[in-house]
């Protein structure tokens, strides 16, 4: 585990928090997504605390940064992208799907 993993989780659980808060009587549709991206990006971070391949999980950036984008029902992420900021953004300045890190199993 380390101080990264850590840190992510409690920012997530943090956002998390305050969404549920601010949450209406009958939640719009909206609020509801934007908790789901919270919720999941927490247990994204709960997984990374054990697991050999960190938050990413990625096997050439395992502790690099998760793209944002991940999860977001909004803005998607193209098929073939993974959680891996790094991968991400190489794909995105070279235009195409390149070879490296892949989505973790389930």
């Amino acid at each position: 585990m380390s101080y990264a993993d850590l840190r992510e989780l409690r920012t997530a659980l943090s956002t998390a928090s305050d969404i549920a808060v601010g949450l209406e009587a009958v939640p719009s549709g909206h609020q509801a997504d934007e908790l789901v991206v919270a919720l999941r990006r927490a247990l994204a971070a709960v997984g990374s605390l054990s697991a050999e391949r960190g938050a990413t999980g990625c096997s050439l950036h395992p502790r690099g940064a998760v793209d944002p984008l991940y999860g977001d029902p909004e803005d998607p992420l193209p098929p073939g992208y993974g959680k891996c900021l790094l991968c991400n953004d190489r794909r995105r300045r070279a235009g195409t799907r390149r070879a490296g890190c892949q989505r973790p199993r389930r």
